[in-house]
């Protein structure tokens, strides 16, 4: 009996030796499979902050994107390759939707995307217009007064940082209306000349519109600054 109950002694101690193995290297697997940079230890909550941080960023990606999207179209459409040129503005002025409806609706706008946002629409906007004017699809001084009065604006927050008496560009309503106006008639005109659609009553309508809009906007900025400016 003293020799079976020997060898029971050694099975379970042969037992608890392999659990306890298996155990070290349950764990091993677990550090290696969530380690960080460095061989940090991140784990699960790790993984949710990475997913956190991403999401938290998402407008400002689709922003880039935008600005990503804008030397594509204007690569094509001075190489006459217009339908795909289209396609190409069509998704980045719809980011610009997105990336705002993204903001709003999570309560994710930042500092970086109130500088961000703004300079992807002109970046987009003037791009789209010097390329279209030099094709000929819109006229040559449309496309300088919708560049002129951005660089305008700039030059205005530049001179007041400057001086000391930085000001604060707000849109308003009437600004707002020719960024729509401005991409719309970039657009239409862009899709008219790709897809062989001609109304040269209606492109020339939408090109006083984005025309009046344009110094209408630029006014209203310009007289802000001189206020600001005054005090």
């Amino acid at each position: 009996m003293a020799g079976v109950a020997a060898r029971f002694h050694k099975f379970d101690a042969m037992d608890s030796r392999r659990r306890a193995i298996r155990a070290k290297v349950s764990h091993n697997i677990r550090r290696v499979a969530f380690a960080g940079p460095g061989g940090r230890r991140q784990g699960g909550v790790g993984f949710f902050m990475s997913g956190s941080r991403f999401f938290a960023n998402l407008p400002n990606l689709i922003t880039l994107a935008r600005l990503l999207l804008t030397p594509l179209a204007v690569t094509l459409i001075v190489s006459q390759r217009l339908d795909e040129a289209f396609l190409v503005f069509v998704a980045a002025g719809a980011t610009d939707a997105v990336d705002g409806f993204i903001a709003r609706r999570f309560d994710l706008r930042s500092e970086l995307g109130s500088y961000l946002d703004p300079l992807a629409d002109k970046a987009l906007v003037n791009s789209m217009y010097i390329a279209l004017a030099m094709i000929g699809v819109v006229w040559p001084a449309l496309a300088i007064l919708v560049v002129s009065r951005d660089l305008m604006i700039l030059i205005a927050v530049l001179v007041s940082w400057l001086l000391g008496n930085p000001v604060a560009i707000r849109p308003v309503w009437i600004s707002k209306f020719n960024t729509l106006a401005q991409i719309a008639f970039a657009a239409f005109a862009l899709g008219a000349r790709a897809f062989g659609y001609d109304d040269a009553t209606l492109r020339d309508i939408l090109a006083w519109i984005v025309a009046a809009s344009t110094l209408a906007s630029g006014g209203v900025y310009i007289a802000q600054w001189l206020d600001h400016m005054s005090r």
